[in-house]
């Protein structure tokens, strides 16, 4: 290449420090991303000002205005100048308190960073203090005004300093959207404190205060619907963590929705640790796992979980906006949430809609457990959230776990095959049985019983295909617990070997977890070995799955590799082919079975985990009030 064509070198500049308006704006792009971020951060700090009302007033959907008011604690005259400053704050003074925050903010600079893009005031009278005081961010000006004791923050022209910002902002309704999302974000994390949203004058959101032993259950209904709680059950798990004896609990209470309220879209998931809502791949993966065996096609879960970690368990200061964490152990935690809900999902429904409808309204947490769209009394929570205010009381350091009272109200037994009635439920009167008393079977695939609520309607292959699944899965782990105790190596999987093996392109990262897991790929009957740096081979599959797409298994379960331990990869392939096995053990439609054979299946159904869907996610059983019959008749009118 001839000299003078040849790219000139950039000119030298030299280093040097960056303007502190330059850093707080450099800062702002990370931490405010729409009016939305700024309203997360200003509510963070008035729930960390023990605030017991939060009031949101916007303009613009938050461009033009964002004024949060609450009546927490106030800030005092002399510290007021420090509040836009960067990198001060009162809730943090040590890495001590770094490694176990207990606040929803800590990081000092949400103030400075949004007072940099926007024009920022302070208005704050402190407890014990004669008058208040307003702060002007771009001036620094300091005066007496009139309030009553608490803060207000005001947010005026966001991005006005950095109009290029503002062109990525969407429609007003849109940003008022996000914003009413941030704050119902806390009012599900804290049922003690009440939330209004104004716009424009108008007030489009509002969560009173909620107080009592159901104010979860409360605030959860007034904003998600009360469909979402009376079809849900209760969750209150806690487990000892791995380690030394003084180890603290892993808690998780909440509310988990029942299969058949699962949504085509993940936009009912919300998770919260120590309070603070949280996107977390391990957790999502967890809650995913436990809905796996019950779920139909690709639906979506909803929950409201809360989990409590130790905070020097947990790393908070991963990302400016707070909204990712980072568990000391992972593992645990996974497992945790996962067990909670395996635990509050198992107990079949059937049992706690009979033991509801004879008890009265307000009595069991299953409300939803009649197996169709009826209403039914609101669930009791069986553990409401820890606070802010509470974060840092001790924790239990029991073992074991505990599950809603729910769990006790039936007994766990292995199934069998239908053949006669179980004895312990002829004992009880035919009426109490919770899914009644058989009456006959229809066309080959449904049994009709009657129960006390009326009409009961079983898919009886569905029903049976649960029974014989879980048998299964309970025998499996029994052999795999006895295998272990004595010292064996858990069997593998029957491998099929591929007459030309099936080459794919590869990451380096799936040519990574290839490598390092070959002996778990070996237990799952896969044989996965690298041609090049970029290349994976196939060479055997397991042989019930040998007909499927090889490429396709091999990916997916690289991929569950990469997101969690290899003996939870283990159990689920176990699991998919026992479900397989399963479904064809189960008894087929247009099988005749006796008014015994049919009464056998519906007693093991109540005593059986999961009974209420299928292997597959499907219904396994269907409940006809009188009520519903009477009014198909239009009986009474």
């Amino acid at each position: 290449m001839p000299a003078e064509s040849a790219t000139p070198l950039p000119a030298r500049r030299p280093i040097q420090p960056l303007p502190d308006e330059l850093i707080s704006q450099i800062a702002a792009g990370e931490v405010v991303e729409r009016p939305a971020s700024v309203v997360r951060e200003l509510v963070d700090n008035a729930l960390d000002a023990g605030a017991s009302q939060v009031t949101l007033r916007l303009l613009a959907g938050g461009v033009r205005l964002i004024a949060v008011e609450d009546d927490g604690c106030g800030i005092l005259r002399e510290e007021l100048p420090l509040a836009f400053r960067r990198h001060a704050t009162s809730k943090i003074a040590s890495l001590l308190d770094l490694e176990s925050v207990a606040t929803m903010g800590f990081r000092g600079e949400a103030l400075a960073a949004i007072n940099s893009i926007a024009d920022c005031s302070i208005l704050s009278r402190a407890e014990g203090q004669n008058h208040a005081y307003v702060l002007e961010g771009r001036s620094g000006e300091l005066r007496p005004v009139a309030r009553s004791t608490g803060t207000t923050v005001e947010v005026k022209e966001l991005f006005f300093s950095t109009p290029a910002r503002r062109k990525f902002l969407k429609t007003d309704a849109t940003e008022l959207a996000h914003c009413v999302e941030a704050v119902r974000r806390h009012a599900l994390a804290r049922p003690d404190v009440g939330f209004a949203v104004w716009h424009e004058g108008k007030l489009v959101a509002q969560w009173r205060r909620c107080e009592g032993p159901d104010a979860l259950a409360q605030r959860l209904a007034d904003v998600l619907g009360e469909d979402f709680v009376q079809r849900a059950v209760a969750v209150d798990y806690r487990s000892s963590a791995s380690g030394p004896a003084y180890a603290p609990l892993i808690q998780v209470a909440g509310f988990a929705g029942i299969p058949d309220a699962a949504r085509a879209r993940a936009d009912q998931q919300y998770v919260y640790v120590n309070g603070r809502f949280v996107r977390d791949r391990v957790l999502a993966h967890a809650a995913r796992s436990a809905y796996e065996d019950v779920l139909h096609g690709q639906r979506q879960p909803v929950y409201a979980l809360y989990l409590q970690v130790a905070p020097e368990r947990l790393d908070v200061n991963v990302h400016p906006t707070k909204i990712e964490v980072r568990f000391r152990d992972g593992r645990e935690v996974h497992q945790a949430l996962r067990h909670a809900l395996e635990d509050a999902l198992a107990a079949p429904r059937a049992v706690a809609a009979a033991l509801a409808a004879q008890a009265g309204p307000g009595v069991l947490p299953a409300a939803s457990a009649y197996g169709d769209n009826t209403p039914a009394p609101a669930p009791q929570p069986a553990a409401v959230p820890m606070y802010a205010s509470q974060y840092k009381m001790p924790f239990e350091a029991t073992g074991g776990h505990r599950v809603s009272d729910l769990g006790a109200l039936w007994q766990r037994s292995e199934p069998a095959v239908p053949t006669a009635p179980a004895p312990d439920a002829t004992a009880l009167p035919p009426g109490d049985w919770p899914l009644g008393r058989a009456l006959a079977q229809l066309q080959g695939v449904y049994i009709l019983a009657e129960n006390t609520q009326g009409l009961v309607i079983v898919d009886m292959h569905a029903a049976h295909e649960r029974i014989v699944y879980e048998r299964l899965k309970s025998q499996w782990q029994q052999r795999a617990a006895d295998a272990g105790a004595n010292g064996a190596s858990p069997a593998a999987l029957a491998s099929q070997p591929l007459l030309i093996p099936a080459s794919f392109a590869a990451t380096p990262a799936e040519v990574a977890t290839a490598q390092a897991h070959a002996d778990t790929l070996a237990l799952l009957g896969l044989d996965i070995t690298p041609l090049s740096e970029r290349t994976l081979a196939v060479r055997a599959v397991p042989a019930s799955l040998a007909q499927g797409d090889v490429t396709a298994l091999a990916r997916s379960v690289l991929a569950e590799l990469t997101q969690v331990d290899a003996s939870t990869v283990l159990a689920r392939a176990h699991d998919e082919l026992l479900a397989t096995m399963a479904c064809h053990g189960a008894v087929r439609a247009n099988r005749r079975l006796t008014l015994d054979e049919m009464n056998a299946l519906l007693r093991q159904m109540e005593t059986t985990e999961r009974a209420d869907q299928c292997n597959h996610g499907r219904p396994t059983w269907r409940q006809l009030r009188l009520g519903e019959l009477d009014a198909l008749f239009m009986r009474g009118r």
